[in-house]
């Protein structure tokens, strides 16, 4: 399986299964996507997300009326049942939908989606997925993570502008990807920018300035 990022902003989301399963899936795609929960029960105490849920029991020969009804980009078959979930995957796969089969682990079929554990700190993301084999080593790593990417998702804006500046003065593109480099690897702007420090623009001005003396 080869990883991407997927903009799920303005398309549907078809989950079908009301337990902690499906919950946590809603709750992932809720971020972006219009989440259509389909379960004869739901968990009381699971956290859809704010997710629209639908109580209606679906069977094998009613997913296609499902997927007409909503449209989605993506399906997630979490149920309990495994005709079930195999048939909305074959219904996703005969409409080129996208199809996340919670039951399934290690090889999938062509077509099908790993959701991976995810650490953010935006605009940055980084995934981590073991093909759905392993979900508690997803998890742990994902922990393990959170940390050291603390600051990251600022040190991406800051070097934008960077870049931006070092663009709109002619810099050639070779120095201004050392430069940019440079300014991602000091020590002194990562603990400015996780010390919140007011002089974090100064500081990377300062290591700009140094690599500008470095020139030939």
């Amino acid at each position: 399986m080869i990883p991407l990022l997927h903009d799920f902003t303005g398309t549907t989301v078809l989950v079908v299964g009301g337990g902690r399963v499906g919950a946590r899936k809603a709750r992932r795609f809720t971020r972006e996507a219009r989440v259509v929960v389909v379960s004869p029960a739901f968990v009381d105490d699971a956290d859809f997300g704010g997710a629209e849920r639908v109580r209606a029991a679906l069977d094998p020969g009613g997913v296609d009326d499902w997927l007409d009804r909503v449209d989605p980009a993506l399906v997630v078959a979490a149920t309990n049942d495994g005709e079930l979930n195999a048939a909305i995957e074959r219904a996703a796969t005969d409409r080129n939908v996208l199809v996340n089969r919670t039951d399934t682990h290690g090889e999938r079929d062509p077509g099908s989606v790993v959701v991976p554990a995810t650490v953010r700190d935006d605009p940055v993301v980084v995934s981590i997925s073991t093909g759905g084999a392993s979900p508690a080593l997803s998890k742990h790593l994902r922990e393990t993570l959170e940390d050291d990417i603390e600051g990251a998702g600022a040190m991406a804006e800051l070097t934008g502008l960077i870049r931006e500046e070092l663009q709109a003065r002619g810099t050639p593109p070779e120095r201004r990807r050392t430069v940019v480099r440079d300014v991602v690897r000091s020590p002194d702007v990562w603990t400015a920018l996780r010390t919140g420090n007011p002089n974090l623009r100064q500081i990377a001005r300062e290591v700009v300035a140094d690599r500008a003396l470095d020139e030939p």
